[in-house]
């Protein structure tokens, strides 16, 4: 499908709508709010102000949305003080978004506003990201899910309207390896080492790994942090804040991946064009079967941990363990399509 065709499905599922749209001002939910600015009826952004984001979130937001032209909302709530959120383990990703979407569907009941609507998009189904399970529970509208937008293509459609976004929206508390404790020593030092970075090197992406008391750096531009004066300075000021050792990732921060699906070789004549996708979660079986019924004839073994469709005519085999195979596609253009189809119908185990 055609990005412009994407752009609008998008307005499609937003047209003359009440929404209140979970904003960050990164590029999902900026896009998301600069279409429907221009289609829904009543627009509100709202902001979770949670105690874990970088330091010019908030204000870059308020920006966005001023130059979007749309009301926002700053909801102050500081994670931290919640134990479960703090001891970081596997599904702190989960407990977070289900605070944030609390806070969100009580808002919208105070402005009279229908619809929940965020920007999880195809790319975030292929991460590891528990909190992706409140959307679905809370059926929460998804428009760039509806539209098959990946991240590239999200980016893509922000350069051709012209609209600028925030590139420092994500929770810092990611930097921090599950099963370390979040404290807010951490996370302020975490803030200050990429804000300090982002600064020093005109970055506009930073990421400062903290794993225990260790710093891996990565950015978005790499040469633009490869002079030795400059990382002097970052080491200096890194260990005055408290960390032990200092490292550089090399293989950079990259915004999206371009490849959903790979390759593999298939020794079967009949279906010799095979391509697959291990997704880095387990799937539901039961959930995921649930959900499928609504678009493909499938046979289901919860005892086996598979799921068996056909779907256009396609082959597809899931597995519990995540691996998702597609049969009888022309190509890797064709296997995407029916992945980006896919997708939204899975259910992961938290």
């Amino acid at each position: 499908m055609k990005l412009e065709e994407k752009i609008e499905k998008i307005k499609d599922s937003l047209k003359n709508k009440k929404v209140l749209i979970a904003f960050s001002g990164g590029s999902d939910s900026t896009l998301v709010a600069k279409i429907a600015s221009e289609v829904s009826k009543e627009v509100f952004a709202v902001t979770i102000d949670n105690g874990v984001l970088p330091s010019e979130c908030i204000s870059n937001a308020r920006e966005i949305a001023r130059e979007i032209g749309i009301n926002h909302i700053v909801i102050k709530e500081d994670f931290l003080d919640d134990k479960s959120f703090r001891s970081n383990l596997h599904n702190r990703c989960y407990i977070c978004k289900n605070k944030m979407y609390s806070q969100l569907e009580k808002e919208a009941l105070k402005l009279g506003l229908d619809n929940i609507v965020d920007g999880t998009n195809i790319s975030d189904l292929l991460e590891d990201r528990p909190g992706i399970m409140v959307t679905f529970d809370n059926e929460i509208l998804s428009p760039l899910l509806l539209a098959g937008m990946t991240s590239e293509d999200v980016l893509k459609a922000l350069k051709l309207i012209k609209q600028d976004y925030s590139r420092s929206t994500t929770c810092l508390a990611t930097r921090i390896p599950k099963g370390q404790e979040i404290t807010m020593k951490k996370i302020n030092r975490i803030n200050y080492a990429e804000s300090l970075i982002r600064n020093l090197t005109q970055n506009e992406t930073v990421r400062v790994r903290d794993d225990d008391d260790n710093a891996t750096i990565e950015v978005g531009e790499l040469g633009k942090i490869l002079d030795v004066n400059k990382i002097d300075h970052i080491k200096s000021e890194l260990k005055a804040v408290g960390f032990k050792r200092i490292k550089l990732d090399i293989d950079g921060y990259d915004e999206y991946k371009k490849d959903i699906v790979i390759y593999k070789p298939c020794k079967d004549e009949a279906n010799k064009i095979m391509f697959e996708t291990q997704l880095p979660y387990q799937i539901d079986i039961k959930k995921t079967c649930e959900s499928l019924y609504e678009i493909a004839e499938l046979k289901c073994s919860v005892e086996m941990g598979i799921i068996m469709m056909e779907l256009n005519k396609h082959n597809i085999t899931i597995f519990k363990k995540g691996k998702i195979v597609a049969r009888k596609v022309v190509d890797q253009d064709d296997a995407e399509e029916l992945l980006i189809t896919i997708l939204p119908y899975i259910r992961r185990i938290i």
